[in-house]
C-alpha cells in the first residue's frame, strides 16, 4: 500500500497541469476539501493542495504548448541524472530535462516506450507528499498500456520495480512494488489498455486514484461541480467501490472507497 515512507521507486508527489488553475482550485476544493497554497511568486504559479494543512499534491496553470490537462505521476529516485540515463537506455525518452527545483529538490519528466508520460522526484528538503492513503489523498495508481509485459520490464529496469499477479474476477492483474517490500509495498496495477473500452478510447497513461468515504457521493458531486463521471460507481470485489472521473478541464482520475481504507 501506499505510504510516506518513500523508497526508490515509489510514488512520492503528484500534480495537476491544468488550463485553469483558480477553476481547478474550486472543482478539486469542493470535491476534496483541499485548499491551494502558492510556492510563491517565483514559482511561476505553482502551488500545493493542502488537506488539514499537510501537502497532498501539487498544481499549475499550462499552455495549449505545454500538453493536454492531466496528472503526472512522480516515483522517487535518489540521482535523477542517472535515472534519466536508465531511462533512454531501456527505451524511454526525457521529455524534461533534470533540473533543480531550488533546494527542494531535482525533478525530470520523461515518457516510457508506450509514450506515457511520468515524473521523477529525488528529495531535497521536500521528501513528498505529506499524507497518502487516507480520505481525500492518493492511495492508488494503474498503468494503461498496450504491453503489459514491455511497461513492466522497462519500469523494474528503471526502478527496480517487482510485480505479484493477484487473482481478479475474471483473470490476474499484475501489482507492482519498490524492490524488496514484498506485497505490502503494493502501489498501483499495470493493466491492458484494451481491457477497457473508455480507456482504449482515451489512450495509454497513468491514472491515480483518491481515496473518498463514499464513492456515489463523490461522483455525484465532481458532476455537480463541472467535472465528467467516465465509469459509473462500480463494487470490485475484495477492492472497494471506484468511479473514474474528469475534472472540468479534461484531466482524468479516480476515486475509491477502499475496502480496507487507512482513514
Amino acid at each position: 500500500m501506499l505510504t510516506t515512507r518513500y523508497v526508490t521507486g515509489s510514488p512520492n508527489w503528484i500534480d495537476v497541469g491544468t488550463r485553469d488553475i483558480e477553476g481547478a482550485k474550486a472543482f478539486y476544493g469542493g470535491l476534496f476539501g483541499w485548499e491551494f497554497r502558492s510556492a510563491g511568486p517565483e514559482a511561476g504559479g505553482y502551488g500545493m493542495f493542502q488537506l488539514n494543512g499537510k501537502t497532498v499534491a501539487g498544481g499549475m496553470a499550462i499552455s495549449e504548448e505545454q500538453g493536454s490537462p492531466s496528472w503526472t505521476l512522480y516515483f522517487q529516485s535518489p540521482d535523477v541524472d542517472a535515472t534519466a540515463k536508465a531511462v533512454e537506455q531501456s527505451g524511454g525518452a526525457v521529455l524534461m530535462e533534470p533540473m533543480d527545483v531550488f533546494d527542494v529538490g531535482r525533478m525530470a519528466i520523461f515518457g516510457d516506450p508506450a509514450g506515457i508520460g511520468f515524473g521523477c522526484w529525488q528529495p531535497g528538503t521536500n521528501k513528498g507528499l505529506d499524507l497518502v492513503g487516507d480520505q481525500g489523498t492518493l492511495c492508488w495508481t494503474e498503468l494503461y498500456t498496450p504491453d503489459v509485459a514491455a511497461a513492466t520490464e522497462f519500469y523494474g529496469s528503471v526502478f527496480g520495480w517487482e510485480t505479484f499477479d493477484v487473482p481478479f474476477p475474471g483473470g490476474r492483474y499484475t501489482t507492482v512494488n519498490p524492490a524488496g517490500t514484498g506485497e505490502q509495498g503494493m502501489f498501483g496495477g499495470v493493466v491492458p489498455l484494451d481491457s477497457d473500452p473508455i480507456e482504449t478510447e482515451a489512450g495509454p497513461y497513468w491514472l491515480p486514484y483518491f481515496e473518498v468515504a463514499d464513492t456515489d457521493a463523490s461522483a455525484a458531486k465532481a458532476r455537480e461541480l463541472g467535472g465528467t463521471v467516465r465509469t459509473e460507481p462500480t463494487d470490485m470485489e475484495t477492492v472497494g467501490r471506484l468511479a473514474k472521473l474528469t475534472d472540468p478541464y479534461g484531466a482524468r482520475f479516480a476515486v475509491i472507497k477502499s475496502t480496507h481504507a487507512q482513514g
